[in-house]
């Protein structure tokens, strides 16, 4: 099974997975008067919807290059993480304007049976959260990474609500809004999450340079190939799940221009072979001033 596939039955998974709980979290909140749960019922609605975002991204970002892209169409999966990341932010701000709104609203204190709910929620969140980022790093998905923080925070918001609940039913009398503080605790870490997928998809469409450990591992293999004296600079930037490598490679200044060519094409299959998550490597030849003498 190629990545992208793993990444679509893997986000398959996660949009089935938030439909069941949503229905479970909004129809127990409303049943066990707990507002906390219903907001967490509220994100996993936004997770639904931005977990189909996520899989007509990943679809779109693996269509194979075309005329108007050479490149492919694989930036298109950063750009979808900035939807998933607005849908959480909103959600955030809805979350935390009704609990506001709920505190200022005198209501009896939520039900103690909420609490069993919440604690199977809370074992099956991590559990999806643990699985759909396994599966984001196998596929260097953004894009599925994002979705994965997604089941985390709402991991995080139902252990906020559990709180919540639960100083509400121990205190009694006087502490019924306890649970719409925790509402408000979950809305603040559903921003700071936001942002936590927000960064590494910003670096992604920025090219930002971040794999120190991934080129060192390139020079070391590209070294490896018979014509090869030294390499001088090496780049790479995410595209999609792969990445494009812009290589400099020092070889002998006394061999033919049909020689060195030869070699950057041995180093090219070299690294595509060793490295299947590289789209493709750009090679520049440099004459060794040393080996000209």
């Amino acid at each position: 099974m190629n990545a992208a596939s793993k990444a679509l039955k893997t986000i398959t998974f996660s949009i089935f997975g938030n439909v069941g709980l949503a229905v479970i979290k909004i129809i127990a909140g409303i049943l066990g008067n707990s507002f906390a749960l219903i907001a967490d019922g509220i994100e996993s609605v936004t997770d639904v919807f931005s977990s189909l975002m996520v899989w007509l991204g990943i679809r779109y970002a693996n269509r194979p290059a075309d005329e108007n892209h050479p490149y492919g169409h694989g930036k298109a999966e950063p750009l979808i993480t900035f939807g998933v990341v607005l849908l959480l932010f909103v959600a955030a701000l809805i979350i935390g304007h009704q609990a506001i709104q709920n505190i200022k609203t005198p209501h009896s204190a939520p039900k103690t049976f909420t609490l069993y709910i919440l604690g199977g929620i809370i074992i099956i969140k991590e559990y999806f959260y643990r699985r759909v980022s396994k599966s984001g790093k196998e596929t260097h998905s953004t894009a599925l990474e994002a979705d994965a923080w997604h089941h985390r925070s709402d991991a995080i918001t139902s252990l906020a609500a559990f709180i919540g609940i639960l100083i509400a039913v121990i205190m009694g009398e006087g502490w019924e809004s306890a649970d719409d503080w925790a509402a408000i605790v979950a809305s603040g870490f559903i921003m700071f999450n936001a942002y936590l997928i927000f960064r590494p998809a910003l670096g992604e469409i920025m090219d930002e340079h971040v794999y120190d450990d991934f080129i060192e591992e390139i020079v070391a293999e590209a070294k490896k190939v018979e014509g090869v004296v030294n390499t001088e600079k090496c780049f790479v930037r995410k595209h999609g799940m792969q990445y494009i490598v812009d290589l400099h490679l020092i070889v002998s200044g006394k061999i033919t221009v049909q020689e060195g060519h030869d070699i950057a094409h041995s180093v090219k299959d070299h690294l595509l072979l060793r490295f299947p998550e590289i789209q493709d490597v750009l090679i520049h030849v440099e004459p060794d001033m040393c080996r000209i003498r």
